[in-house]
Parts: structure tokens; C-alpha cells; sequence
């Protein structure tokens, strides 16, 4: 549209009452002063953006029917107005142009109506994401999903001050609603205990993170097997959930108030 504007710069309108031999002469004519560099630049650019724009008419439907010539597509055929007995006219041409830029609104509004959810790794829980960058963008896609579940059990480790046991009953023990004991702290959802919603959140996560490392680390880190993107998506947005619960946990330790996980 902007270089259709400005080519209309350097011609007149050949058309209404004003016109002359109007369906005969060309509907568009070139001003006596117009820039023959320019208009050459123009139509050139034109002609270009035209072949870009090959199935705008389709996508679109925005289509001329002309008596004696079938259906015309307006932005392949619009240098058709320079020529004597045209076939369009700069107005027509102008108008199909906003038609065609509201359907192209139209159908955007549309898709981003229909468009399912998106996981987007780079939003995953930073620890999650960092560990798993770099491998994920070499496209070594289980190996960054076993980096990252390593990286959530190391945090809790690090939280715990635990490595003697296998990560899965570490998992157990943090989570474990037993009062912690000497060199076993606990973790635990932040909230009154004897609260229902703070003691399901509890059972939950002694269910759900030993869960995880079961189900996500050790395949990842043992088995070989075929692995897709969607099944890394998942896998990482699982830990990535994981990780952002035992940030909101508190540390519970035998002989001390609790503090916070983060």
C-alpha cells in the first residue's frame, strides 16, 4: 500500500466525469513531471511485492470478478490499470489493499482465538532452564531433562544437607510428616500444621517428588530411549513445577525454627 501511495505521487486518476476516453485510455496516467526514475524504482518494487503477495487473494479471498476475464486477482494483475481498456483502476486497487489487510486482521484474531497453550522453556523455573539450556539447544534432549532433575535433587540436597541415601528416599525423608531429626531436616508447605489444605499440600509433595525422581530422573538418566521435544517439554515444565513448590517449603530442622526453603 505504501508503494502503491507513493507511485500514485507521480500520475493522475483517469476516471469520473473529469476523465478522458475513460475504459479506453489507461485509468492511471503519468503526471508531465513525474520522476521516470522513481516511477521505474516503484513499479519495479511493486511488481516484486506482488509476486510476494502470490496467495494474499487466495488466503483472503479477496477477488475481482471481470466480465469476460473469470475471476482477476487484484494485487498480481495491478499494473493492469496502466493499460488502455483497463481492467481495475487505482481505487479498486486501493480498496482490495484494506479488504485484504482487514481479512489478514480477521484471520490473526482468529488463530490467536484457537491457538492451544505453549510451553515456553526459557519461562521454566531458572534453575530448571539453566541447567538444561545447553544441552537442550544441541538438541541433546534427554540428557538436558536428566541435567535439570539433577539440578531440582541438588537444591534439595543442598536445602537438606543430605547425601547419604539414594535421591528417591532423600525425596521420602524431606518430605516425610515425622518430626525431623538429628541430621535429617524436613521440608515442609509453609502454613499452620494442623491446617487441612497445609497437611494435603504435605501428603502431596511426599507423593510427588519422590514421584518425579522415579518417573523423570532415572529414565532420563538411565535408559535409553526414543525421546521427543514434546516429551522434554513436559518432562522439564514437571520439574520445573516441582522445583517452584520446595522454593515455597520451609527448612524444619530438630532444634530450629523453620526457614525458608528459597
Amino acid at each position: 500500500m505504501n508503494a502503491f501511495d507513493e507511485l500514485m505521487t507521480h500520475h493522475v486518476e483517469n476516471t469520473g466525469l473529469g476523465g478522458f476516453a475513460v475504459g479506453v485510455a489507461p485509468a492511471v496516467i503519468p503526471k508531465e513531471d513525474a520522476d521516470q526514475s522513481r516511477v521505474a524504482e516503484l513499479t519495479n518494487e511493486l511488481n516484486r511485492l506482488a509476486g510476494a503477495l502470490m496467495d494474499l487473494s487466495s488466503v483472503t479471498s479477496v477477488r475481482l470478478g471481470v466480465q469476460g476475464h473469470g475471476s482477476l486477482d487484484p494485487f498480481v494483475n495491478w499494473q493492469r490499470m496502466l493499460e488502455p481498456k483497463p481492467l481495475l483502476d487505482a481505487a479498486v486497487v486501493r480498496s482490495c489493499c484494506l479488504q485484504a489487510a482487514g481479512r489478514l486482521e480477521g484471520l490473526k484474531a482468529k488463530a490467536e482465538a484457537l491457538a492451544t497453550p505453549s510451553i515456553e522453556p526459557s519461562q521454566l523455573h531458572p534453575l530448571v532452564w539453566s541447567a538444561a539450556q545447553r544441552l537442550w539447544n544441541d538438541g541433546h534432549l534427554r540428557q538436558a531433562v536428566a541435567a535439570a532433575a539433577e539440578a531440582v535433587s541438588g537444591q534439595m540436597k543442598q536445602l537438606t544437607q543430605r547425601n547419604n541415601a539414594a535421591d528417591t528416599s532423600l525425596w521420602q525423608q524431606a518430605f516425610a510428616v515425622s518430626d525431623p531429626q538429628p541430621g535429617k531436616p524436613r521440608l515442609r508447605w509453609p502454613g499452620d500444621s494442623d491446617d487441612q489444605d497445609v497437611k494435603t499440600m504435605q501428603a502431596g509433595l511426599l507423593s510427588f517428588a519422590p514421584g518425579v525422581n522415579m518417573v523423570i530422573r532415572n529414565p532420563a538418566t538411565h535408559v535409553s530411549h526414543p525421546f521427543t521435544e514434546q516429551d522434554g517439554l513436559e518432562q522439564l515444565a514437571t520439574l520445573s513445577v516441582l522445583c517452584r513448590f520446595v522454593d515455597q517449603c520451609v527448612v524444619v530442622t530438630h532444634d530450629s525454627d523453620p526457614e525458608p526453603a528459597s
